[in-house]
């Protein structure tokens, strides 16, 4: 038996050396599986059902289940940062599902991953096309890896062009923007060689104090679904993958908590399909996604990566999802370590498979999830019939991403001129000046006359920081202009421009400063005492404040959202010299400020802005740039109102001077509503019109309106509308947004906007939860805000 086995080695060791030299690259095809004919799979001219049913029928178990896992690159898992001889003794000598951030060279404070592969892009390409070589000649089935990567602030990738916050990015209401974004986030990651972005994030932020609140579009789920719907197809037109993330019920835990807590999201089944699941059902059934991220909370106990109804019947018996499910970082883990719906484990490894999970990804060796589920199988715990569908959905968007006609970079040295490109450091400014959102202009002292001002005083813990600009999801090593630079780039030799810190972002007791108040120390003084001396001696004060990368992010849930730290005294010291103080925020979720809105005449949010926040705060500062961003969050007063969003069920968010209301015990309404925005002009609106007033359930309603800019700037607004059901058999949302546009109109000049309300934006969920058309009366209301309804009009349908 010993001299039969040695026989077999020696004869596999012969056909592994004969296979090296045999070309497997033929005019129109690839021999993959380097058998010397066209397989089914390897003919482009078959349907790509064909193809992975004859794949899947030529793949043994392990290369099965090593297409179900994710390798996590170089500095994360990997070590090497090319292919060496040990990898034909590693796991992925099967092959791999996929590699996330390859060589993308991260800065960031958990994950740093330098490498010498990242730049010049085509160098980058070269790399990904030498890993890729690997797996197609080195595996015995040859089947390409699906390179993913993340991209919710542009692409994860060393110099990448950079985007704004997706907190910056709901604010420009700009659909037509957002798809260039996405095309720019596409074509850049298909010319570096990865194959599939983790982008958009569709989660509805309604709790004001989670830390991810940075990184979603808003709270609404019609912005949400609308802007998503763009950056997918924008990112997809450009022939990569675009992965939805996180599904689902994700960005609400208990009390807004993150990092460990990450559960309990107390969420009623009507309230999830219409507000946490309405952008995913949207995004998928629009724009059809190749991948969804499983999230690794929990609803009503079950959790989302080990629940058949939401992986499977939800997703895509009933959305019609057709891509693959990968697991955010742990999820499959958090089954048995967190949940503790599984004894161990290898059954934390069948629950997801069999609920529908594809791909598992964490910061671990692949094998810690392939072996279980070798032994899963082995076991009859789990059916070849379920890994091959589950398999099969990973082979298909390989087919439909043609890795298996073009497996590499054509050309890499392309990628050097595709990426990060004047044009695209122009869309990304864009998206960075219509991202700005003005919330308070007294007296119009903004915009500032740069010939009246002529002593500046720059000042606040954010006026010289950058690390608000690179994110742990985005771009890095791009240089960053501050504020600071901006406004002195701005004004040249036209003002003399000083700069005092003033404080520090958070004292030294932080959080516990927000319950406790505790004296300045001298330190802490002598830094505010030098602002005020400095201010007595300006013109004009911007004082740069908010939060920073350590303040708001992910795992970063903030029990308070005042100012942190003694920014606010900084502020109030300001504002006692009597000189005008420009209050600039940069920040990543809702702040408090109330003493702020009241006492100072100008506030501009700027959210988290890319690396050129310098120069589009100076330029907005200044008026080159008319802020027409408005909120896509509300800004509440206190906590204590939270939860506290739109939309809203009928009287919810009601004060105390109403219909069976009385007292005086609570602070009431929104800082700011959603839809919020000023102008440096004025906009008017007239002539609504809707057709038909009276139509049917299945037809759709047009709905037009004028805008005309009535003041003496060109600037943008975003014509809002919102929908009205006047009765229904269950309770609907008070309004909710139903339609925006942003328009660009000069000093005088009308535009008309049309929207379309299709029969989905009239639905309710009725009793048996079912999505359903009633009959009766709808108002339309057109506004600037949620707050702020300019014309209305009704219709019925019959």
């Amino acid at each position: 038996m010993k001299k039969m086995s040695l026989l077999f080695s020696l004869l596999a060791m012969g056909l592994s050396a004969s296979a090296q030299k045999i070309n497997i690259y033929h005019k129109g095809w690839v021999d993959f599986n380097k058998n010397g004919r066209m397989d089914v799979f390897e003919d482009p001219k078959q349907t790509i059902d064909k193809r992975v049913e004859d794949l899947l029928s030529q793949m043994n178990v392990d290369e099965k289940t090593c297409q179900m896992a994710t390798l996590y690159g170089y500095k994360r898992v990997l070590k090497d940062e090319m292919p060496v001889e040990r990898w034909k003794t590693e796991i992925w000598k099967d092959g791999i599902a996929n590699i996330d951030e390859e060589l993308n060279n991260l800065t960031s404070h958990t994950d740093d991953a330098p490498t010498q592969y990242s730049y010049p892009f085509s160098k980058h390409a070269s790399a990904i096309n030498t890993v890729q070589k690997w797996f197609v000649e080195e595996t015995r089935m040859g089947i390409p890896v699906d390179f993913t990567n993340e991209g919710i602030h542009g692409l994860n990738h060393d110099r990448a062009t950079p985007l704004p916050a997706p907190i910056g990015i709901g604010s420009t209401w700009n659909k037509q923007l957002v798809r260039r974004a996405g095309q720019t986030v596409g074509r850049e990651a298909k010319a570096l060689g990865y194959t599939n972005v983790y982008a958009p994030i569709l989660d509805p932020a309604r709790d004001q104090r989670w830390g991810r609140v940075v990184e979603c579009y808003g709270e609404n789920p019609f912005l949400i679904a609308e802007l998503g719907k763009q950056m997918v197809l924008g990112i997809q037109e450009e022939g990569v993958a675009s992965t939805l993330k996180h599904y689902a019920v994700y960005s609400v835990p208990k009390g807004g908590r993150d990092g460990s807590a990450r559960t309990d999201p107390h969420v009623a089944p009507r309230e999830m399909h219409q507000i946490y699941l309405y952008p995913f059902r949207r995004v998928i059934q629009e724009a059809h996604p190749m991948g969804v991220m499983s999230s690794y909370n929990d609803w009503d106990g079950v959790p989302i990566t080990g629940s058949y109804y939401f992986l499977t019947e939800l997703l895509r018996q009933q959305f019609g999802f057709n891509g693959y499910v990968v697991s955010d970082s742990e999820a499959v883990e958090f089954i048995y370590s967190k949940h503790k719906v599984a004894g161990d484990y290898k059954e934390a490894v069948r629950q997801a498979v069999e609920a529908g999970l594809n791909v598992r990804t964490n910061f671990t060796m692949p094998q810690t999830f392939i072996l279980p589920l070798r032994e899963l199988i082995k076991e009859n715990k789990i059916s070849m019939k379920i890994i091959d569908s589950r398999v099969g959905d990973v082979l298909r968007v390989k087919f439909r991403l043609g890795l298996f006609d073009n497996p590499y970079v054509k050309d890499p040295k392309a990628a050097d001129k595709l990426v990060h490109t004047k044009a695209d450091a122009d869309m990304s400014m864009q998206v960075n000046r219509e991202s700005m959102v003005l919330l308070k202009n007294e007296n119009k002292l903004l915009p500032l006359d740069k010939n009246k001002y002529k002593n500046i005083l720059v000042t606040g813990p954010l006026a010289a920081e950058t690390n608000y600009a690179v994110s742990r999801y985005g771009p890095s090593h791009n240089p960053v202009t501050t504020v600071l630079d901006g406004v002195k780039n701005y004004m040249g030799a036209a003002a003399k421009i000083s700069y005092v810190q003033g404080c520090k972002i958070v004292d030294a007791t932080w959080p516990e400063s927000e319950i406790i108040d505790t004296p300045l120390t001298p330190a802490e003084q002598a830094g505010i005492d030098s602002a005020v001396a400095q201010a007595r001696l300006s013109d004009v004060v911007i004082a740069v404040v908010g939060e920073d990368v350590d303040r708001v992010g992910e795992s970063l849930t903030r029990t308070g959202l005042n100012l942190p730290g003694r920014q606010l005294k900084l502020i109030q010291a300001l504002q006692a010299t009597g000189k005008p103080v420009v209050m600039v925020m940069i920040n990543g979720q809702p702040l408090t400020i109330n003493w702020e809105n009241k006492y100072l005449p100008a506030i501009l949010e700027a959210w988290f802005p890319s690396v050129q926040s310098g120069k589009v705060i100076a330029e907005t500062l200044f008026g080159d740039n008319n802020p027409g961003g408005k909120l896509p969050i509300t800004f509440p007063k206190t906590t204590g109102q939270i939860e506290f969003n739109f939309p809203f069920k009928p009287n919810s968010q009601a004060g105390q001077k109403g219909q069976n209301s009385w007292g005086k015990t609570s602070v009431n309404g929104a800082l700011y509503p959603f839809g919020y925005g000023l102008s440096y002009t004025k906009f008017e609106y007239s002539n609504l019109v809707v057709s038909p007033e009276t139509g049917n359930s299945q037809g759709d309603v047009t709905v037009t309106v004028d805008v005309t800019n009535t003041g003496q700037r060109k600037g943008d607004d975003v014509v809002q509308l919102y929908l009205k059901d006047d009765i229904s058999s269950v309770i609907t949302y008070e309004y909710d947004l139903r339609g925006f546009e942003r328009v660009s109109l000069n000093p005088g000049e009308k535009k008309t906007v049309r929207f379309t309300l299709h029969p989905d934006d009239l639905a309710l969920l009725d009793k048996n939860m079912n999505w359903t058309v009633e009959p009766g009366t709808f108002q339309v209301w057109i506004g600037q805000s949620s707050e702020e309804i300019k014309l209305k009009k009704t219709f019925r349908v019959q």
